[in-house]
């Protein structure tokens, strides 16, 4: 079933046909979402329904994929594709001397009190002439624990991703959000010890988020502080849920994005500073996507006293949104590898260097072309 649907994805690559393809974490189903014209839908509010691919910066155009057809099969993979042992992308001399400078640049910025953090970024460009759908397949196998993703717009690009961190989800007027910095590599099972620039990092996002919605929300309430893991690596989060007035999901959805896990804070200045000094486009990298207000009935019984066995059905909207991170762009022969990592007045310029040549493999090692 799923080479069916893979079949049909297939199928409307070559007749140029938006879709998108994806599996949420810890799930067995892979759903797929097709768009019967080629037209670009530019999201306003987001009061839209259907799948959102929204950018970094929401002053560029978050695109809807109209839900035509939707098709839900279980993710039984026909056979194994595992990633193929590669070594990492070679080190560009150019770009590690460009990206360091960067994060000098940074550092003097926080020395000065223009900002506390900011998030920097670089792409790393590869050869790649694998089929599209093995390199999709080897995703799902490896990262089950993350959003998979491999959306497709002839006329936007193709992107694929493994993503393990939730903007937001609600049911009715309930959400939930984290907070999720800190990166460390995977040894054996054992939890790693975080040091205090990355507990410091991880505290500054939950600290904004809190501020950010406090003024929007009826009621917000935390989990403690925990480590996950997310295929290879370790990160720090922490969940947090609350209830938000009727019909104002929009205004959570702005306040939230971009948050300093992926931008830094204070927010409009380390947004600024990434705009003008990245000297590269992130366009959805670091931005989300997911499921925007889909409709979902829910069972509840209208009184189990007297009526044991009879339910109503309750229509309420949801939306489940995805951090677009551990992602890449690809095209005919290459294929383009996003990452990033947070800067603060700790930070280290090598060290920081070697964090986003680590978070690259999560992508580097589901591609098998030389």
């Amino acid at each position: 079933m799923v080479q069916e649907l893979f079949d049909r994805a297939a199928n409307c690559l070559k007749e140029q046909l938006p879709f998108v393809l994806y599996s949420k974490p810890n799930e067995t189903e892979l759903v797929g979402v097709f768009q019967n014209n080629d037209t670009i839908h530019k999201v306003n509010d987001f009061t839209e329904t259907g799948f959102v691919f929204a950018p970094f910066d929401l002053n560029s155009d978050a695109i809807l994929l109209k839900m035509d057809a939707v098709e839900k099969v279980p993710l039984n993979l026909l056979h194994e594709i595992w990633p193929i042992e590669r070594d990492s992308p070679k080190n560009n001399t150019e770009d590690k001397a460009r990206y360091i400078k960067l994060i000098s640049n940074a550092i003097d910025h926080i020395d000065e009190g223009y900002f506390n953090k900011v998030v920097l970024s670089r792409k790393i460009e590869v050869d790649c002439k694998d089929d599209y759908f093995e390199i999709y397949q080897r995703i799902l196998n490896v990262y089950k624990k993350a959003f998979c993703y491999f959306w497709y717009h002839p006329k936007i690009g193709t992107w694929m991703g493994a993503t393990p961190e939730i903007l937001v989800k609600s049911t009715g007027s309930q959400f939930t959000t984290m907070s999720l910095a800190g990166t460390q590599n995977s040894v054996g099972n054992d939890a790693p010890k975080w040091e205090e620039k990355e507990l410091h990092e991880q505290q500054l996002v939950t600290d904004y988020i809190f501020d950010a919605l406090k003024d929007k929300v009826i009621s917000l309430n935390s989990s403690e502080r925990e480590s996950v893991r997310a295929g290879q690596l370790w990160h720090l989060r922490t969940e947090m849920k609350g209830t938000f007035a009727p019909n104002k999901f929009g205004d959570v959805l702005n306040a939230l994005h971009p948050t300093p896990a992926v931008c830094g804070s204070p927010l409009q200045n380390a947004k600024k500073f990434i705009l003008e000094n990245e000297l590269y486009d992130r366009t959805f990298y670091t931005g989300f996507l997911g499921e925007l207000n889909m409709k979902s009935e829910l069972s509840r019984n209208r009184n189990r006293r007297n009526q044991e066995n009879s339910a109503y059905r309750s229509v309420m909207k949801t939306s489940e949104l995805y951090v677009n991170l551990r992602c890449m762009q690809l095209f005919k022969d290459k294929a383009e590898i996003y990452v990033g990592g947070g800067i603060t007045a700790d930070s280290i310029s090598e060290k920081e260097w070697e964090e986003t040549a680590l978070k690259s493999n999560t992508m580097f090692r589901v591609l098998g072309g030389k």
